[in-house]
């Protein structure tokens, strides 16, 4: 499945709520599936003996001491909210009218 058909990516486009010409959308399909063939391409590549993760230099990932700690005042936590109710933050709806593409 090398190739998205434009229908495809109308459909992602209308998920993201976002707004493309139809040139845009040719081309956005033509990328998709130069990416898609491009991926068929590296599962076909011979991985036996490859570890999962590798990086050039060794690499020490730093922990700290996990601990619990007092939580913060939530009346600080909101003093700088452009609206706040309270000890929460106001935010607009988002999902209002919300309708799958």
């Amino acid at each position: 499945m090398a190739e998205i058909a434009g229908d495809e990516v109308q459909r992602v486009v209308a998920l993201a709520k976002l707004v493309l010409s139809d040139e845009e959308v040719e081309g956005m399909a033509r990328d998709l599936g130069a990416i898609l063939r491009h991926a068929e391409s590296l599962a076909a590549l011979d991985t036996e003996g490859v570890p999962p993760t590798a990086h050039v230099i060794p690499l020490a990932t730093p922990l700290r001491e996990d601990s619990a700690v007092p939580p913060l005042d939530p009346e600080i936590v909101v003093a700088n909210a452009p609206r706040a109710a309270g000890s929460a933050f106001v935010v607009p709806r988002v999902i209002e009218g919300e309708e799958e593409g």
